[in-house]
């Protein structure tokens, strides 16, 4: 079974036994998660060597055992942390509206208020003009439509839970909706939208859905079992949002912008040379997909695909496009 389906069971064990008041049995948890009680009792040692404060309780009136969480253990995570520690996380919160779309934003806000909870007021009015001086912009968001959250929330579930989905989707490059039975692998946050990966069993693939093209969700009781790993970082091979096989790209940046194209990074498999000319030769292995062509095409004609060819002859022909549309003018 992937290593994924490990981690997102005792995540789903964490936040069962937090959830219920009076604690949950080891017979109900393997229920919920659709493994026996002996994987149960691992996952449970695995947590607790893992630090989390979690104890057997017998005190109830049937005699069973239940499982709770020790809530007090973390009361006291504020003061084990120095001043600078705290002042940096309760500013953090201005860095993470790029997230702000996301199932956990109630959490973060939760979470963010405790935190203010533990600093004097005068130090939260002073981290409160501290925006000034520093801040960021997030990429640009998705638009949101009335129950997006609801469906993201539903996702989340169903990705915890191993759950069989069925989702209405719109596609935008064939243009119509369709219904799909998915088992849904993963939520991830890339610029500024939340996207769905999900195993398609009609297709016997994993494959990408964007929230704002999902129009409903519904949960089926069918549980799951993963048959494909997922990389631990979403979309590794591309430059946005895509799953495609990578190819080497070689790109040629002229002098005026070399500076600028060297100074990031673009993609972990980058690689600089210079020229003569004082530009830089770029290598990437990554998919060709519509964001690398945009992303080319910013560059104007500061940039130039040596190879793939089949790439260089797209990036020609849109530029043609463009060219003709500029000479027909405004009708």
């Amino acid at each position: 079974m992937p290593r994924n389906a490990e981690v997102i069971r005792q995540w789903t064990i964490l936040r069962e036994v937090e959830r219920a008041r009076n604690g949950v049995t080891i017979d109900e948890l393997a229920s919920l998660c659709g493994v026996t009680t002996r994987t149960i009792r691992r996952d449970l040692q695995a947590l607790e060597e893992a630090g989390f404060p979690l104890y057997d309780d017998r005190s109830g009136e049937d005699g069973r055992t239940r499982w709770t969480i020790n809530g007090q253990a973390f009361r006291g995570l504020a003061s084990g942390l120095t001043l600078s520690e705290l002042c940096a996380l309760y500013f953090s919160r201005t860095l993470l509206e790029a997230v702000s779309s996301a199932p956990f934003r109630g959490d973060l806000e939760t979470a963010f208020e405790k935190l203010a909870s533990a600093l004097a007021p005068h130090m939260r009015q002073f981290l409160d003009r501290l925006p000034r001086a520093i801040t960021s912009k997030a990429d640009p968001m998705s638009k949101r439509k009335a129950g997006h959250q609801q469906a993201a929330a539903r996702l989340l579930e169903a990705v915890l839970h191993m759950r069989q989905t069925t989702i209405i989707y719109h596609s935008q490059s064939s243009d119509r909706t369709k219904t799909y039975l998915v088992h849904p692998y993963r939520l991830a946050h890339v610029q500024g939208g939340l996207y769905l990966l999900a195993y398609v069993p009609d297709y016997g693939e994993v494959r990408t859905f964007a929230l704002e093209r999902i129009e409903s969700v519904s949960l089926l009781e069918e549980r799951f079992t993963p048959v494909e790993e997922l990389p631990d970082e979403a979309f590794p091979h591309s430059l946005g949002v895509h799953s495609g096989t990578p190819e080497r790209v070689e790109i040629d940046f002229q002098a005026e912008v070399a500076e600028y194209v060297r100074s990031r990074e673009w993609h972990p498999s980058q690689q600089f040379e210079p020229r003569a000319d004082g530009g830089v030769r770029l290598t990437l292995d990554v998919c060709l997909d519509r964001t690398l062509s945009s992303w080319i095409l910013s560059f104007g004609p500061s940039a130039r695909v040596v190879s793939p060819d089949r790439l260089a002859r797209e990036i020609a022909a849109q530029i043609d496009r463009a060219r003709e549309l500029y000479q027909a003018g405004t009708p």
